[in-house]
Parts: structure tokens; sequence; C-alpha cells
């Protein structure tokens, strides 16, 4: 364990914590995070490091070259959006911004980022070039395809490029990360059945019921992983919303019911399988009924994948600041759905969990009212970066 590393970033703690704690409180949803990206721009020029901003609307990178000479350059991203979530916490930081909170860290994560810039800009003792990224909209609004669409590797080249979640699971300073496929295709649907409603008291018979008809739908459902799909092969399809019908009219039989929710996958066949037989379902089922199904699969991003190379690298950095018992380089894959997936489409790279659940963070889960960031993991994650920065960048 690099203690000595770890001591030095306490120190920053208390400044870096009230960073994070002013995000936390004034949360932006994706694509609209003006004050996260001035906040960024503002501190990062105060401590040296070039600037540039609005890459895929509200992105920002910062650019840092150290004193030893190198060609080397890479690439470490941090998100800033929030969620709509009404936040319950109850702490002193709230958010000000009613039905807006960062339920899911990216407070901590821009601040951790932010910390590692600060500290490297006083301590340059590496041999080549540090793209700090700072991401809009990584929840479902495409903020690592807007900043690659504008140039991002293009205009910032690097030869890797990195990036890290918070995880309350995970205890605080431990590490998680596997090679190959890590996190899952985020794809969301929608079925919606239509027939012709009717009285559900003085005439069922002679309706078409669709409220049957979805019940039947989300049981079949239930059979496409378990009899479609190989055990060997992790998915997920689970239904998180039915609207249809009125508390005010419970007589009567709706015409049109939706149903929706998430379908997760780490392979092309595994997705096409769950789309195909969500479709042959819904179809089939609303045919017998004497119902119609329109079916919406939205494949919303893309699987996560480490590169073997760069992981490896991650799993040292991480060993070099935790101790190598504190990292779990075969971390099992994990079914949660992560936009940086498209930056590591594009270039080489790894993304790593970092545990911040001790030392008195909340025992909340993520994207729930209560969740808050641990401020005591917060120089783990920038003693983290500094620590891939001195394995990639080193001389030699």
């Amino acid at each position: 364990m690099n203690e000595s590393l770890l001591t030095q970033l306490r120190d920053l703690q208390p400044e870096l914590a009230a960073i994070r704690q002013d995000i936390h409180a004034h949360p932006e949803i994706g694509m609209e995070e003006e004050r996260t990206a001035a906040l960024v721009a503002a501190k990062l020029r105060g401590w040296g490091i070039a600037v540039t901003e609005g890459i895929g609307r509200h992105g920002v990178v910062g650019t840092l070259k150290g004193r030893l000479p190198g060609q080397r350059a890479i690439g470490l991203r941090a998100d800033m959006d929030a969620l709509m979530i009404h936040e319950a916490t109850g702490k002193p930081y709230a958010s000000t911004n009613q039905g807006l909170m960062h339920a899911c860290g990216h407070d901590g994560h821009t601040t951790m980022l932010l910390g590692a810039a600060k500290y490297l800009a006083e301590h340059r003792d590496f041999a080549g070039t540090v793209q700090f990224i700072f991401q809009p909209a990584e929840e479902g609004r495409g903020g690592a395809k807007a900043m690659l669409a504008d140039g991002l590797f293009e205009r910032f080249p690097v030869d890797a490029v990195y990036g890290l979640h918070n995880m309350p699971e995970l205890p605080l300073g431990h590490f998680a990360i596997r090679p190959g496929p890590f996190m899952a295709a985020p794809d969301r649907w929608v079925v919606t059945f239509r027939g012709t409603g009717g009285h559900g008291g003085a005439t069922p018979h002679l309706s078409t019921d669709v409220t049957v008809l979805q019940a039947q739908f989300i049981l079949a459902l239930q059979t496409v992983v378990s009899r479609n799909i190989s055990a060997i092969d992790p998915a997920v399809i689970s239904v998180g919303a039915i609207e249809g019908g009125s508390f005010g009219s419970t007589n009567v039989m709706p015409a049109e019911i939706r149903v929706g929710g998430t379908a997760r996958s780490f392979t092309p066949a595994v997705r096409d399988t769950m789309e195909r037989r969500m479709t042959e379902l819904a179809q089939g089922l609303a045919a017998s009924f004497g119902c119609t199904a329109e079916v919406a699969y939205r494949r919303n991003g893309t699987p996560l994948v480490n590169h073997a190379e760069q992981t490896a690298v991650a799993a040292r950095a991480a060993a070099s600041l935790a101790g190598a018992a504190q990292v779990n380089d075969q971390a099992p894959a994990f079914t949660g759905g992560e936009d940086f997936a498209y930056m590591l489409d594009a270039r080489p790279g790894a993304f790593i969990f970092m545990g911040q659940g001790a030392g008195g963070a909340t025992s909340e889960g993520l994207h729930t009212p209560t969740y808050d960031f641990n401020d005591d993991a917060i120089p783990h994650g920038v003693g983290y970066w500094v620590s891939l920065v001195r394995e990639e960048l080193k001389l030699g």
C-alpha cells in the first residue's frame, strides 16, 4: 500500500470534499451541465492546466504535460451528470434543484479526477501527456458519443483511455476489474397492446382484453432468458413500467396497455435473441387474444469490453496504491450499463470499480433517493488516478 501518497491526498480531502458537496448541491441532468462544466474548467485553469470547453456540448478536457520527455498520452475520464430523482438524504448539502439528484456518485467521480489534476499539476513527475476528460450525459443521453462525434480523440489523441466508477457494495479502498466484457448493453423496450376494451362488469365477453394479455406476456417474457439463452451467457429482462386504464373508472377495461422495461446482454447474439423472442411473444400472444402489439426495442448502448493490456495496467496501478489483496482483477461481469463503453470501442482502455462502502458511507445503493457519495473515498480515487499515470507514463 502506498500510504505516503494516501497521506498526502488526505491533506487535500477537505478542499476536495467541499467541491464535491458543492456539485452535489447543484445537480444537472445530461446535456445541461453548464454550471458543473464551468466549475471544472475554472478549477483546471486555476491549477495551470490547459482547458478546452464545449466538446459534445458541455464536455471539458484538461491537457497536462509531464516534465519528463515522453510521447505517450492517456485519457482519464469522469462523468458529470445527475439523475431525475427527488433526494431524501437530509444532508446539509442536499440538492437545491428540485427533482434532480447526484444519486450515482458522478459528483464524486468529477471531484476525484479534479483532485488528480491538481496533484499532478503540482507533481509533474511523469513522461508524456494526460488528457483529463470530463464527460456530460452518461445517464442515457449520449454524452460519450457526442464527445466522440465532436472529434474527442482526434483533437486530444490518446494511446489509452481509462474510466472509474464507485461501488457502494465494495469495501472502502478496494478495487474490482476484469478483462473482456465487464458491463452490459443497457437496452430499453416498450410493448403497446391494443384491443377494443369494454365494460368489465356488464359485457367483458364482448371485449378483447389487453389486461389479461399483458399479464400473459409478462409471464411468457420470463422464459426468454431461461429457455432461449444458454445458461452460461448472462442476460436480464425486467419489467419496469405498466400503464393502462384508470382508477377513476375501474369498471372499464382499457383498450390500450403499455409495458416497458430493460434488457441487458454482453454479446450481439444474445441481444438479437432477446429482441426477436420478445417481438415474437408479444405479437403471437396479441394475435391469440384478438389484439395487436407494437414493439419498440431500443438498443440504448453497447457492452463495455475492457482491453487485456490496459486492464493489467489498471490492476497494477490499483495494487500499487491499495495493495494486491485489495484488488480483484477477475471480478464478475456486472449487468449495469456504462456510456464509457463507446470510448473503449474507439481506443484501448479499461474501466474499474472503486469501493466506497465503509468508513461512514451510506449503505444505500446507486440510483436511490438516499444514496450519497462517501467523501472518505476521495483520496483512494485520486490515488488510483495518480498511480495509473505513473504506471502508464513512466520513463523508459
